[in-house]
């Protein structure tokens, strides 16, 4: 074995590792907006009135996920972005069969 075919075997190892890695570390963007937009869309459908307990506990995990974003604890933001996002469904959930009874 050459040199040059170990250190391709090598990278060829690495790579995935380190992108792996990368995106573990990366700032949860996506997460954050969806969470956002799933609040909106639960106040939209009058969660405020028909699901406030839900609606506030989506509101209450965002904002931990933006207070762990600020101290660069991306994967604590991710998590309770994650979370909050499906508080928030449940929330918009919960109004839209209150809406309907």
């Amino acid at each position: 074995m050459t040199i040059a075919s170990a250190a391709s075997g090598f990278t060829t190892l690495l790579a995935p590792l380190l992108l792996c890695l990368s995106g573990c570390a990366a700032a949860p963007v996506q997460e954050m907006s969806d969470a956002r937009q799933a609040i909106g869309a639960a106040r939209a459908a009058g969660a405020e009135e028909r699901a406030p307990e839900q609606l506030k506990a989506a509101s209450d995990l965002l904002t931990a996920a933006e207070q762990a974003l600020l101290g660069y604890r991306y994967r604590e933001a991710r998590m309770q972005a994650e979370k909050a996002l499906r508080e928030a469904q449940a929330a918009l959930e919960a109004a839209n069969v209150a809406r309907q009874n």
